[in-house]
């Protein structure tokens, strides 16, 4: 019988997981419960995606903002340290921030604007002209900034992330000094031991620093990539990646995930017969066309995926076919002329016209956006996305 329905995400109850859980089973129970209780039975090629939250937390990946303080002093001499380009988030960058002030005398701020690098905007492009400001060039202080925007709350969030950031530096003990550039050599007129916070540009802001002649320069994925006071950390991201567990507690992105991957996907086979793919997936990578906000706050989309998900999509766009190689079909024989295209194409369609329109995208960066929309970020309560279909195409039964 044709089927009827193509790709199906689903979200998938667990328990809440604690430091030290066998993540592995819990995940391969809670898929195979949730088969049993809709009536529907694992495919081969089926993916199953578990959230980096609970991974991290399973591996018990927890600092304190003592651990960060100490950190930064430690490679920074804890005198007077330039903090720029983080995002706007009270969940994940305000806490890596009072580490960071407490491990330090003063801390120069310098954003980003009009937003920062993932769209949380301090203005619109439409106030930097109605200014005369140019945001590649114009260096802003603080007073200026002020005199020209007055106070800019977030759309969504209603804060003041200026006077936010400046309240927690304050509160942890250190002077605050804040600036507006996007240029990273504005720092070093201030200071020249630095902490670049930018996520997916770190590499080419410590380059330009470093050959402007900083002392010091670290990427947040510098701090606690090593234990600290017997510290959970990150080898490869640092601090990047991290969010708040508490007022004083950071949960860290998930540590070397590979074998947990890989241990979901043999249990999965044993169990039923079919060879599944596993990832663990954080932040989307999508853009909010009201808010800007283009989600990607993680360093990469899936720390750990099984090899089933390397590589892109490779497909034909149907409409091209219907359209043009295909235009004087209808009905079964335009059916039939489009599936037989679809099981005699090659296996690398880079160039063909007939797959323009289609997503240029990693896999796991689609699967892993699709896994976050269907999980969320509040009470939904299903950290587990088990999805079917993602890999049919028009021809499968």
């Amino acid at each position: 019988m044709e089927r009827r329905v193509g790709t199906v995400s689903m979200g998938v109850r667990c328990p809440i997981i604690r430091e030290g859980d066998d993540l592995a089973k819990i995940t391969v129970d809670s898929v195979l419960a949730a088969a049993e209780s809709e009536g529907r039975e694992i495919r081969n090629r089926d993916v199953i995606a578990i959230t980096e939250s609970i991974v991290a937390r399973a591996q018990g990946n927890y600092a304190s903002v003592q651990d960060i303080a100490d950190d930064v002093r430690a490679k920074l001499g804890g005198e007077t340290v330039g903090v720029i380009f983080p995002i706007l988030s009270r969940n994940r960058f305000a806490i890596n921030l009072k580490g960071i002030a407490m491990g330090s005398k003063k801390v120069v701020l310098m954003l980003m604007y009009p937003s920062d690098e993932v769209g949380n905007a301090l203005l619109t492009m439409d106030q930097l002209d109605e200014a005369g400001i140019n945001p590649y060039s114009d260096v802003l202080t603080l007073e200026r900034y002020r005199e020209l925007f007055g106070d800019n709350k977030h759309e969504f969030t209603g804060v003041d992330y200026i006077d936010y950031y400046a309240s927690v530096v304050k509160e942890a003990g250190a002077e605050v000094e804040i600036l507006f550039s996007n240029q990273p050599k504005t720092i070093l007129a201030y200071t020249d031991c630095i902490i670049n916070c930018d996520i997916h540009t770190r590499a080419r802001t410590k380059r330009i620093l470093k050959a402007a002649g900083a002392k010091v320069v670290c990427g947040l994925d510098d701090i606690l990539n090593a234990p600290v006071n017997g510290s959970g950390y990150n080898a490869k991201y640092g601090l990047l990646g991290s969010n708040k567990s508490t007022e004083d507690k950071i949960k860290l992105f998930p540590n070397e995930c590979k074998d947990l991957v890989c241990d979901i996907q043999s249990s999965i086979l044993e169990k039923t017969g079919k060879h599944v793919e596993v990832m663990v997936y954080g932040d989307g990578a999508f853009k909010d066309p009201q808010g800007k906000i283009w989600e990607l706050a993680d360093p990469v989309v899936s720390p750990a995926f099984t090899d089933g998900l390397v590589g892109t999509p490779n497909e034909l766009k149907l409409k091209y076919l219907a359209d043009n190689d295909f235009a004087n079909l209808s009905g079964a024989e335009l059916k039939e002329a489009i599936s037989n295209s679809i099981k005699s194409k090659g296996e690398n369609l880079v160039g063909n016209m007939a797959s323009q329109g289609t997503t240029p995208r990693q896999l796991t960066d689609l699967i892993g956006s699709l896994c976050d929309l269907t999980s969320g970020s509040g009470d939904k309560g299903t950290p587990i996305i088990w999805i079917q279909g993602y890999f049919d195409n028009f021809t499968t039964e």
